[in-house]
């Protein structure tokens, strides 16, 4: 299964104005990512958040179903709420010396689309959650010379809650397969 089908937008697509309310939850992460505002971050995950990023290989066309990780396959992100809060309790404490000075940062969200999730595929999630793929690019700056571009897609499961959203699940997959970075300590 394809990692971008793994919660393939097959439900009703959402009308204008929760659209529009999903693009607006975006563009508050990522200005919170940008503004290095951590810990408000979090307020927009839910407490059983899957943050997962599977690696990629090249492979010939008859092989592309194998060319992006399984679950439990190598990762650069399977994450949970907590373990993010851990890294970001580490950032906080000086000890990420990989973040410090700290990375400067801008995402860019586009193609954003909006689905209701189809309950008959999905049981797990409600009626009212949302399938929502996007496209980024993030880029990321650091110290004088060091400059990285990630570009990407997400595919992400937004569970309404109160006039906004929660972030209950984002599969990340970065359209590169060998990182150029020397860490990856950036956010999706």
């Amino acid at each position: 299964m394809s990692t971008s089908a793994a919660y393939a937008c097959t439900g009703v697509r959402a009308d204008r104005d929760t659209h529009f309310e999903v693009e607006q939850f975006y563009y508050l992460e990522a200005e919170l990512l940008d503004d290095g505002r951590f810990t408000d971050w979090l307020d927009l995950l839910a407490d059983d958040l899957e943050y997962w990023m599977p690696t990629r290989t090249n492979r010939l066309r008859r092989q592309q179903a194998l060319a992006i990780a399984a679950r439990g396959d190598a990762a650069y992100y399977d994450e949970t709420k907590e373990s993010l809060a851990w890294r970001i309790r580490r950032f906080d404490s000086g000890m990420a010396w990989a973040e410090d000075p700290p990375s400067r940062t801008r995402h860019l969200v586009t193609n954003v689309a909006v689905h209701h999730v189809d309950p008959a595929e999905h049981p797990e999630f409600g009626a009212e959650d949302l399938v929502v793929r996007s496209a980024f690019l993030v880029y990321r700056n650091r110290l004088e010379r060091e400059e990285n571009v990630f570009a990407g897609g997400r595919t992400d499961i937004l569970r309404p809650a109160g006039a906004s959203f929660l972030l209950a699940r984002r599969t990340i997959l970065l359209d590169q397969n060998i990182l150029q970075a020397k860490n990856i300590s950036t956010f999706f």
